[in-house]
């Protein structure tokens, strides 16, 4: 057989992608991002094989259910505001894959969630951003999928079990966010130590097992200092990492990446 025709077992990524098209423009202080830009670049290395398709869940597209793009080319949304001009030139022409687009759909609909296929909705900064670093040739095909707007934590971890399978089939599953996102606490030195405790809560979660971690997550804003971490009602940051939890199986995670951004605490998680 053809060690080609093989897909080995992918595993799954909680990201940070950071703030707005941060990696692609000039901060001061100039290194503010740079150590989160590295970890991007480097995922590609450490994985077990290339993989066949990229299936992204952003923090930002959210629909009344779980929809899934389908477009063979996805335009660029620039979802972001009073950014220089040269970052709403940055391109990312990777092809999308309509029929894993079904088989997500279907494999949803297996599980008792309601879903749709979108053929007009492109890609938003959550997806092409950190896909730039990550995979910079744009030579993947990638698939988008919505979370849904009540943002409920249970439906997102039961979505990523309905999926896992495709991690056998060669797809890289990642969830796009932010494990503190709480616009008002960044560069506010009163948030570093709460962002730290919700830090190290999501650390000991991931590494649960599955039912552990299912519990807790489905209960994330009972947290110390989640909601100062995650105002209620704006948690679309964090809701992608149940998807990934849920995509995760018995696999425990571990943080592969952890640093002080704004002066609070950022991290990413991978299972497998």
């Amino acid at each position: 057989m053809n060690n080609e025709s093989i897909s080995a077992t992918q595993p799954v990524l909680f990201i940070p992608h950071g703030a707005g098209p941060c990696f692609f423009m000039e901060w001061q202080p100039t290194d503010t991002w740079d150590q989160m830009a590295e970890f991007l670049k480097g995922i590609s290395s450490r994985l077990p094989q290339r993989p066949k398709a990229v299936l992204i869940i952003s923090a930002h597209w959210q629909a009344p259910e779980f929809s899934i793009t389908t477009s063979m080319q996805p335009d660029l949304i620039y979802d972001y505001y009073g950014f220089p001009e040269h970052t709403y030139q940055l391109t990312y022409p990777a092809v999308g894959a309509p029929v894993l687009a079904e088989r997500i759909g279907n494999m949803l609909t297996d599980a008792g969630l309601n879903n749709t296929q979108d053929a007009i909705r492109g890609f938003d900064h959550g997806v092409f951003i950190p896909l730039k670093l990550m995979f910079p040739n744009a030579d993947i095909p990638v698939v988008q999928l919505s979370l849904r707007h009540d943002l409920d934590p249970e439906a997102h971890l039961m979505a990523g079990k309905a999926i896992a399978a495709l991690r056998n089939e060669g797809v890289l599953i990642v969830g796009s966010g932010m494990s503190f996102h709480n616009m008002r606490g960044y560069g506010d030195k009163k948030f570093t130590a709460p962002s730290v405790v919700f830090d190290n809560w999501l650390t000991k979660t991931v590494a649960a097992d599955e039912d552990a971690r299912f519990a807790a997550l489905s209960d994330w804003s009972k947290a110390p200092h989640a909601i100062e971490s995650h105002l209620l009602g704006s948690e679309e940051h964090l809701i992608p990492l149940m998807v990934i939890a849920g995509a995760a199986g018995t696999d425990q995670g571990q943080k592969v990446y952890s640093q002080q951004v704004m002066k609070t605490q950022i991290s990413a998680f991978q299972f497998g």
